[in-house]
């Protein structure tokens, strides 16, 4: 559903947009006759025309007019960006249009006692060993062997290495007491396996053949030879797992293996529980989207999918790249990474329609005492005080819609 209105501004608060339009531009402002940032708005305005501060004064009188119009109770609830029509502007105003999109009707279909199975919570013995290998290698100690030492699987060899296409070095084909894991297969294939047997001193050359998908066009499936030098053996030894070993690992209350065994088993299956509960949970929502019937504009999925490519630019930075730098690494645009987000977007918005569909049909709330709580646990959860979590969220009419999405997911999940 959309619907359109016209509204103008003028007068007064035109003459306010106008001013405080040049009032941004004055500082960079010169004109003959006046020192740079010091011209009269009247001079500025015959000199220039009033049509040069048009720009900035409308996007504040769009501010100032869409303001008004949510405002007014007769205006249809936005549930997308509107879009904007200038229709007529001059010095004595402005006159724009905006056309609102609605949230669209949802015909909700079986939202309660759906079938679905949740799964159970299982850990294997396996994921715990599995677990434990990761905590020892944390603690793994490389030591040096004697130089009659031969590599062997496992062994870390300490080489110095230069690779030759066709006679001729390579670039980035060279490294000097570089360690290397054998059996890490961080290597090009056969490169590791061919310095087994070898001990500190020894020379070899390795022939091997670049894979066809390797990143550099001038060596992807090149054989090549690389000069080595093995400067030093060493191995890699595990922890025994006594008392020196859990003192080191500082777990409270994990002082043996078989506590350790316990607490990683704990972890897991409290880790499990909360994945089956959101997969559940997603299945659930799922069935109810499927058996429901709805229509999402256009201008929804717009929104959603510039809100998709915000979160994984933001997580992106936090990285320390840039989403530019990451398309031209996939050879891709906006546009077609755009085009990748639209299931997802829908699917989102489909979930958000059916929460809201199903807290309006059971009428559902949160009272004061409701929220008041869940901003004191919540604040809580996170080590902070009220005052610095309510500062942190910003709004706690937001916080007040999650605790009612909450609301609405034990309905379908029950």
């Amino acid at each position: 559903m959309k619907e359109s209105y016209t509204l103008k501004l003028e007068g007064k608060e035109w003459k306010e947009c106008l001013k405080e339009s040049y009032n941004k531009k004055k500082k960079d402002i010169k004109i003959d006759g006046f020192r740079k940032g010091q011209v009269p708005y009247d001079i500025y305005v015959k000199k220039t025309g009033i049509e040069t501060l048009f720009m900035d004064a409308v996007d504040m009188a769009v501010e100032k007019l869409y303001t008004k119009l949510l405002s007014d109770p007769k205006t249809v609830t936005p549930a997308a960006t509107p879009s904007i029509d200038i229709k007529d502007i001059n010095e004595k105003g402005v006159e724009i249009e905006f056309t609102l999109v609605g949230t669209p009707e949802v015909k909700l279909g079986k939202y309660k006692k759906l079938g679905v199975k949740k799964d159970k919570v299982e850990v294997t013995d396996e994921e715990i060993e599995h677990e434990i290998g990761h905590i020892r290698e944390q603690f793994v100690e490389v030591k040096s062997l004697d130089e009659k030492a031969k590599i062997k699987e496992g062994n870390v060899a300490v080489i110095d290495f230069e690779g030759f296409l066709n006679g001729t070095a390579f670039q980035g084909g060279k490294g000097e007491d570089y360690s290397l894991e054998i059996g890490s297969h961080t290597f090009i294939p056969g490169f590791e396996e061919a310095l087994v047997g070898l001990k500190k001193g020894d020379k070899k050359d390795v022939k091997v053949t670049f894979p066809e998908n390797y990143h550099s066009e001038e060596l992807k499936g090149q054989p090549v030879i690389f000069k080595v030098e093995i400067k030093e053996v060493k191995e890699r030894v595990f922890p025994e797992f006594d008392k020196d070993f859990f003192e080191d690992l500082n777990v409270g209350g994990v002082e043996s293996l078989d506590d350790l065994k316990k607490y990683i088993k704990e972890n897991k299956e409290a880790e499990k529980e909360r994945q089956i509960e959101d997969e559940y949970l997603f299945k659930c929502l799922d069935k109810v989207v499927e058996d429901s019937k709805f229509e999402i504009p256009e201008e929804m999925t717009e929104d959603e999918v510039n809100r998709l490519v915000r979160e994984f630019s933001e997580k992106l930075q936090y990285q320390g790249l840039k989403l530019e730098d990451y398309l031209k690494f996939c050879n891709s645009n906006l546009n077609d990474f755009k085009a990748t987000l639209k299931d997802e977007a829908n699917k989102r918005i489909g979930y958000r329609l059916m929460m809201d569909a199903i807290v309006e049909k059971e009428k559902l709330e949160v009272s004061d005492e409701e929220l008041e709580k869940g901003l004191n646990e919540t604040a809580e959860q996170y080590g902070m005080s009220r005052e610095d979590f309510e500062k942190q969220i910003g709004n706690k009419d937001l916080f007040k819609y999650d605790l009612l999405m909450r609301k609405a997911m034990k309905v379908v999940t029950e």
